[in-house]
C-alpha cells in the first residue's frame, strides 16, 4: 500500500464567518470567473493566510481590517498536493475581524466534482452543457478559495452572473435579478444569505430546467426540478418530498430550517444523490419517474434516494459531523432513517424486510474481510476520505442503528435525537455526543455497547446449541470473531457486547427474552418450552451477526421454512447464514443447496430476492468449472413453480411486491435457460421491437436479459437502436445494465467499447463494464482486459471518487484462480489508484477466498447435482 501522506488540518488563526461569493460562468469556454469577499475574523496576529484551493487561479488578494486600509497579498505559495494555497503579506494582519478580497478564474472541468459541466441535449437535440457542483468531500475548493473543512462553518452571500435565459439555482431563494450592466444578455441573480454552514454543502446549478412545485403541510415550498418538457416525471418525487419533510419534523420535534427545498436532476453525476442544503441534487434516474415507462423498483429507489437525502437536512446539515471520521454518522443514519419514511410512505413497499437484503447482509459481507474497516476511521488526506464512502459507512452504520433503534425502543431513541439536534444545531459533533443523548434519554449504556461495533471491525458469529431440562429449554450461547475465512481462532479474540432476543415457534414474531451478551459465553434457560417448539435467535435478524445454530436446532427450524411460520425476514437470514457459512468453509455448500429447496413454497419477494443473489454468487463461481449446466439445471428447478404460479401478465388486485418479484423470477428462469420462458420473452421481445404490444415497464429488464443472454448479433444491434431511441435515462441505463449478457466474444468487445464511447453518460459506463464482468467466464476475462488495456482513460475520468472503486470492484470481485489475485494486485502496485486502495486489497482477498472455496466444495456439488437427478434405485 503507498505510504499514508502526512496530512495537517489548516491552521485556526483566521476563521470565516461570512462568504460574499459571486461567480460567472462561461458555459461555452468552461471557465469561470469569482469574486469572494470574505468577512474573517483574526485570532492572533500572522502574516500569512492558508486556505484550501485547487484547479483555481488566484488573481489578486487583499485583506483590510475593520477601519483599517486594504493590503495587498504579495504571494500565493500553492501546495498543490496539499490542495492548499498559502497568501502572504508584508506587514502581519492584527487580532480582529476583517475583510479578505480575492479574484480568481477556474475551469468548468468534466470530472463530475467541484464547479463542473454537465452535458445534455435540448428537445430539439443540440449539446449544451450546464455548469453545476459536487463539494463533498472535498471539492469546495475548486470553485472558490475557501476553508473547506467540515467544522469551520460560516453563513454564504452568494450571486450568479448568467445568461439571462438560464435558470439559476442555490441552496437559498432568489432575493434580487437584475440586467448585469455591461451586457443585455447576462443577468445578476442574488441569494438570501445561507444560515451557518459548511462548506461541502453549498450548491449552484445554471442550466434550462422545468419544473413542478408544491407546499408542504408546514408551509415549505418544494420544487422538482426537470429537463425541459418532462416536469410531470418530476412528481412522483415532489410528493414524496411533501409528505416526507413533515414527517421528519414530527420525528424530529425540529422544524426544517430553510424557506425552500429544490430537488433537481442532473444529467452527468457521480453519486446517487448529493444533500446540499436546500438544492438536493440527484441523478436522473433517481428522481424522475414517467408513469408508463418507469418501473416498480425505480419508485422505490426515488422514494428511498429522495427520504436519504431530506433526513440530511438535518442529520448532517442542521447538524455536522466534526471530521470525516465521523461519516459514518450522517451516512449511516440517513440510511437507516430513508426506510423508516418510506415505510411512513408506501408501507405496501414492505420495506424493512427488504433493508435486510439491500443493506444488512451486504454489510455483513464485507466486514467479514480481513481488508474491512471500523466503521470509524482515521481520516486526513481527501484521497483517504474518498475511500470511507463504502458500505461500511452505509449499510453497517444503518445497520448497527436499527440495532441500537430496536435495543433502546423508538420513544427513548426519538428522545435522544432531539436532544442531540437541539443542542448542537448550525455546530459540528462527534459519534459520543450522540451516544451521550442517547444515553442520558435512554439510561443504557449506550457508549459502552456502541463503541464495540464502531471502532472495531467485524462482528461476532453466535454459536447455540440447546438442551431440554424437563420444561425449560437451556441454551449455550458463545460468540467469537466471524471471518469470512473461517472462525477466528488467534489468542486476542475481539469481544462485542450484543443485544440478543429470542423467540419460538408459539409466536415467531414476538420476542420471549432479551439479553445482552457482555462476555465470550454465558447460559441462558427459558422456561416453560415443550420439546417439539423451535427456539430462534434473532427474530426480525435486528443484531448484526451471524448464527451458527447446532444441526438439531437448525433441524429444528426448517420445518418453520417450508410452513412460513417463520417471518419472511427470520426465512432469509437463516439462509443467508448459512449461505455465508459455507463460504467460510465451516458447513459444506451442500447444505446450503438442500435448505434453498426448502424454498419451494416463498412467496416473499425479498426472501427470493436473497436467494437469487446467493445463487447467482454459486453460479458465477462454478462458471470456472466443466459443470456450470448443472448449477443452471438446479436454479431451473427451483424457480419453475413460482414462474408458473405468478405467469407473465399482473393479475387484478396485485401490487407493488408482486411486480418485482415477477421481474425476478422471469429473469433468473430466462438467463439460466429455462426453453419456456426465453420463447415467451424472444415473442414479446419481438412485439416490442415492431411496436404491436409495448413491454410494460416491470417486464423489460427480464425480457431484455433473456434474449440478449440467447442473442446473435442481429439481437445485440436492436438493443443498441432501442438505447439510441430511449428518452428516459431510466431505460437507457436498464439497456445499459443488461448488455453484457451477450455471450459472443466479438459481441462482448463491442459492448466493452460501447461503454466508452458518447452514448454512454461518464457514470453508467462503469454499469455496461461490470454487466460484462458478471455474466460469463469469458465476460470476466474481456472486462479486466479492457479495464487494463484503457486504464489511463478510465482513471482520468473518475479519478478520486467512488466510481473508480466500483469499476474495479465489479470487474475483478469473480475471479477464482490463485494467480489472479496476484495479477490484480501487481496491476494496480504499478498504477495508482490511491481513493481505491482498500478496495483493490479487498478483491484480492475475494479472489483468493472464492478459489478456496471452489477447491474445497466443487467435488460435493458436483456430486449432489448429479445425485439429485438420479432415478432413486
Amino acid at each position: 500500500m503507498a505510504e499514508r501522506r502526512p496530512f495537517v488540518r489548516l491552521p485556526t488563526d483566521v476563521y470565516p464567518v461570512n462568504y460574499g461569493l459571486c461567480l460567472k460562468p462561461d458555459l461555452i469556454d468552461f471557465t469561470f470567473e469569482g469574486r469572494l469577499e470574505a468577512a474573517v475574523e483574526v485570532t492572533q496576529a500572522t502574516n500569512q493566510i492558508v486556505m484550501n484551493c485547487a484547479d483555481i487561479d488566484i488573481l489578486t488578494a487583499s485583506f483590510a481590517a475593520e477601519g483599517g486600509e486594504e493590503i495587498n497579498a504579495t504571494g500565493f505559495n500553492y501546495q498543490n498536493e496539499d490542495e492548499k494555497v498559502t497568501l502572504s503579506f508584508p506587514s502581519a494582519l492584527q487580532k480582529g475581524s476583517g475583510t479578505l478580497k480575492i479574484n480568481f478564474v477556474g475551469e468548468l472541468n468534466d470530472k463530475m466534482k467541484g464547479f463542473y459541466r454537465s452535458r445534455y441535449a435540448t428537445p430539439a437535440g443540440e449539446v449544451r452543457y450546464a455548469a453545476v457542483t459536487q463539494f463533498e468531500a472535498t471539492d469546495a475548493r475548486r470553485a472558490f478559495p475557501c476553508w473547506d473543512e467540515p467544522a469551520i462553518k460560516a453563513t454564504f452571500d452568494i450571486a450568479l452572473i448568467v445568461p439571462k435565459d438560464r435558470v439559476a439555482l442555490s441552496n437559498m431563494n432568489v432575493i434580487d435579478r437584475k440586467p448585469h450592466p455591461d451586457d443585455e444578455n447576462l443577468v445578476e441573480v442574488k441569494f438570501d444569505t445561507t444560515p451557518i454552514m459548511s462548506t461541502y454543502l453549498v450548491a449552484f446549478v445554471i442550466g434550462e430546467y422545468d419544473f413542478v412545485e408544491s407546499q408542504s403541510s408546514d408551509g415549505v415550498t418544494v420544487r422538482v426540478y426537470t429537463p425541459v418538457g418532462k416536469a410531470e416525471q418530476g412528481k412522483f418525487a415532489l410528493e414524496v418530498a411533501t409528505k416526507t419533510l413533515p414527517f421528519y419534523k414530527e420525528y424530529f420535534s425540529v422544524p426544517y430550517p430553510l424557506p425552500k427545498i429544490d430537488l433537481i436532476a442532473i444529467a452527468d453525476f457521480a453519486a446517487g444523490a448529493m444533500e446540499n442544503w436546500g438544492l438536493v441534487t440527484y441523478r436522473e434516474t433517481a428522481l424522475l419517474i414517467d408513469p408508463k415507462n418507469s418501473c416498480s423498483s425505480s419508485r422505490q429507489w426515488v422514494a428511498l434516494v429522495v427520504g436519504h437525502e431530506l433526513a440530511h437536512q438535518w442529520f448532517g446539515n442542521l447538524v455536522t459531523m466534526e471530521w470525516w471520521t465521523h461519516l459514518w454518522l450522517n451516512e449511516g443514519f440517513a440510511s437507516w432513517i430513508e426506510y423508516l419514511c418510506v415505510d411512513h410512505c408506501f408501507p405496501e413497499y414492505d420495506i424493512w424486510t427488504q433493508f435486510v437484503s439491500a443493506d444488512y447482509t451486504r454489510a455483513l459481507d464485507l466486514d467479514a474481510l480481513d481488508n474491512s474497516h471500523p466503521i470509524e476511521v482515521n481520516v486526513g488526506h481527501p484521497s483517504e476520505v474518498d475511500e470511507i464512502f463504502d458500505a461500511i459507512s452505509y449499510s453497517k452504520g444503518a445497520s448497527v442503528i436499527r440495532m441500537l433503534h430496536n435495543y433502546i425502543g423508538d420513544e427513548d431513541f426519538r428522545k435522544g435525537m432531539n436532544a442531540y439536534l437541539l443542542k448542537f444545531q448550525h455546530k459540528n459533533a462527534s459519534t459520543e455526543d450522540l451516544w451521550d443523548c442517547l444515553e442520558q434519554a435512554s439510561g443504557k449504556p449506550i457508549a459502552e455497547v456502541m463503541s464495540s461495533w464502531t471502532k472495531q471491525m467485524g462482528f461476532p458469529i453466535i454459536e447455540v446449541d440447546q438442551e431440554q431440562q424437563g420444561d425449560d429449554r437451556v441454551l449455550k450461547i458463545s460468540q467469537k470473531k466471524f471471518c469470512a475465512s473461517g472462525p477466528h481462532n488467534g489468542e486476542d479474540c475481539p469481544n462485542w457486547m450484543v443485544p440478543i432476543s429470542i423467540c419460538t415457534s408459539e409466536d415467531p414474531t414476538c420476542t420471549k427474552l432479551k439479553v445482552l451478551l457482555d462476555r465470550p459465553e454465558t447460559t441462558i434457560t427459558l422456561n416453560n418450552i415443550s420439546p417439539e417448539q423451535w427456539v430462534k435467535i434473532n427474530p426480525g435478524t435486528v443484531g448484526f451477526y451471524r448464527i451458527q445454530y447446532s444441526s438439531s436446532m437448525l433441524e429444528g427450524l426448517l420445518p418453520g421454512v417450508r410452513d412460513l411460520t417463520l417471518q419472511p425476514v427470520d426465512r432469509l437470514g437463516l439462509q443467508n447464514d448459512l449461505f455465508s457459512l459455507s463460504r467460510a468453509g465451516m458447513i459444506s455448500t451442500v447444505e446450503v443447496l438442500k435448505l434453498m429447496e426448502a424454498f419451494v413454497n416463498e412467496p416473499n419477494y425479498t426472501v427470493w430476492s436473497d436467494l437469487s443473489c446467493n445463487l447467482g454468487v454459486l453460479s458465477s463461481l462454478l462458471s470456472h468449472t466443466d459443470f456450470h449446466e448443472e448449477i443452471q439445471e438446479f436454479i431451473r428447478d427451483l424457480f419453475t413453480p413460482i414462474g408458473v404460479k405468478l405467469g407473465w401478465d399482473s393479475k387484478q388486485g396485485e401490487g407493488h411486491l408482486d411486480a418485482l418479484l415477477r421481474g425476478l423470477v422471469l429473469g433468473k428462469l430466462g438467463k439460466a435457460g429455462h426453453k419456456p420462458t426465453l420463447e415467451e420473452a424472444r415473442r414479446r421481445f419481438k412485439d416490442h421491437v415492431e411496436g404491436k404490444q409495448v413491454l410494460s415497464a416491470d417486464l423489460r429488464s427480464p425480457v431484455y436479459l433473456t434474449v440478449l443472454k440467447h442473442g446473435d448479433s442481429a439481437t445485440l444491434d436492436t438493443m443498441l437502436k432501442l438505447h439510441k431511441q430511449a428518452d428516459m435515462q431510466e431505460e437507457k441505463n436498464r439497456i445499459e445494465r443488461v448488455l453484457g449478457a451477450i455471450s459472443a466474444p466479438d459481441l462482448i468487445q463491442k459492448v466493452l467499447n460501447f461503454a466508452l464511447s458518447e452514448d454512454v453518460r461518464p457514470q453508467d459506463t462503469v454499469s455496461v463494464i461490470g454487466g460484462v464482468a458478471g455474466s460469463s467466464k469469458h465476460g470476466r476475462k474481456a472486462a479486466w482486459k479492457f479495464v487494463k488495456d484503457n486504464w489511463e482513460e478510465l482513471h482520468n475520468r473518475y479519478q478520486g471518487g467512488f466510481l473508480i472503486s466500483r469499476l474495479i470492484k465489479l470487474s475483478v470481485d469473480g475471479f477464482a484462480v490463485d494467480k489472479m489475485a496476484a495479477e490484480v494486485k501487481s496491476f494496480f502496485e504499478s498504477h495508482h489508484a490511491p481513493s481505491a486502495a482498500r478496495t483493490v486489497q479487498q478483491c484480492c482477498e475475494n479472489i483468493l477466498l472464492n478459489a478456496a472455496w471452489l477447491k474445497r466444495d466443487a467435488d460435493d456439488i458436483h456430486q449432489y447435482l448429479l445425485q439429485r437427478k438420479a432415478p432413486p434405485v
